[in-house]
């Protein structure tokens, strides 16, 4: 595990955004993307965006969330195919093109996040299911919920039903169906992976798309951006006190810009100050460690002229 003062030393040492000579080029709020014919060079930089918004850049995040990503791929694609083809540099995965299903799936285990939030308004009736009036916070439910929502390429992804999506021809009932299954199996795997190393998986957002009209995992799996993690042997005392579980994600991001500067998607983006910085940094490695049982490798080069260097090297440039 890297030490406070080697994150702290690496704060300037980012991967803010790129421009290489790939294809077509577009940038996404935490993926720079080059479009080929056959293929997509994906760069994962260290932007960070939280309420649909790229709030700052964070060191190490883009390797951490690669390569969990890649972890998780491998661990499932006896469940679903997936997009992946090479990974020629910590930060970048090649993958396969896909034509995208435009919903993200998302699969919650637990009453908590934005979820919480609009049921604490008021919200009853929410991604086609109702909800009785005796939820508490970061409660367990029963089975898993998957709530999709629109995937916006601007402003804030929407609640959708299950019913919403085929009857507005998002996708068939037979697709949706198969994506709902699959996307159920790989909660499932995760959270049988995480169980096993002491964390619990407490909800996650899954991307899809067609490949000759097969269906295809894309995007990412399991990472600190796309799943809120917490910690299994202190959940149960947390809940019973009516405190929030220690977690391992971006949500501690979150909370800090709802708490410490009331900070909700709209309005001037606050800074991110360097003790937080260097926090969400340290839990991205952790994360990365406690999962993959692997050891986080980190060189001190400019991480710029690496990934360039890698894909020369590679011959994607």
């Amino acid at each position: 595990m890297l030490t406070t003062e080697q994150i702290k030393n690496q704060i300037s040492n980012v991967l803010e955004k790129t421009d290489f000579k790939i294809g077509k080029r577009y940038q996404g709020k935490v993926r720079d993307n080059y479009f080929e014919e056959d293929k997509l060079v994906i760069v994962v930089t260290d932007r960070i965006s939280c309420f649909d918004s790229v709030i700052g850049t964070i060191p190490f995040k883009g390797q951490a969330l690669n390569q969990m990503a890649a972890f998780w791929f491998d661990r499932t694609k006896d469940i679903v195919q997936n997009h992946v083809k090479d990974i020629p540099d910590p930060n970048v995965m090649v993958v396969k093109k896909c034509e995208p299903i435009p919903i993200e799936v998302v699969v919650r285990g637990y009453m908590t996040g934005s979820l919480w939030r609009d049921y604490e308004k008021g919200g009853r009736d929410m991604y086609g299911f109702e909800f009785n009036e005796r939820i508490m916070k970061n409660q367990l439910f029963e089975t898993p919920m998957l709530t999709p929502t629109t995937k916006a390429t601007e402003g804030h992804d929407l609640p959708i039903s299950k019913e919403e999506i085929i009857k507005q021809g998002v996708v068939s009932k037979e697709l949706w169906d198969e994506i709902e299954n699959t996307a159920l199996r790989l909660f499932e795997r995760g959270t049988e992976v995480c169980r096993d190393q002491n964390l619990i998986l407490v909800d996650t957002k899954y991307e899809f798309g067609l490949i000759d009209g097969k269906l295809v995992l894309m995007d990412e799996i399991h990472t600190p951006d796309s799943s809120r993690f917490w910690y299994q042997d202190t959940y149960n005392e947390s809940f019973n006190k009516v405190e929030d579980p220690k977690q391992l994600d971006k949500e501690y991001i979150r909370q800090w810009l709802i708490k410490k500067r009331n900070y909700i998607g709209d309005g001037p983006i606050p800074k991110l100050s360097d003790e937080v910085i260097i926090e969400a940094a340290r839990r991205y490695i952790e994360i990365y460690e406690q999962i993959t049982g692997k050891d986080f490798e980190i060189t001190d080069d400019p991480i710029n002229k690496r990934v360039e260097d890698n894909l020369k090297k590679n011959g994607y440039i």
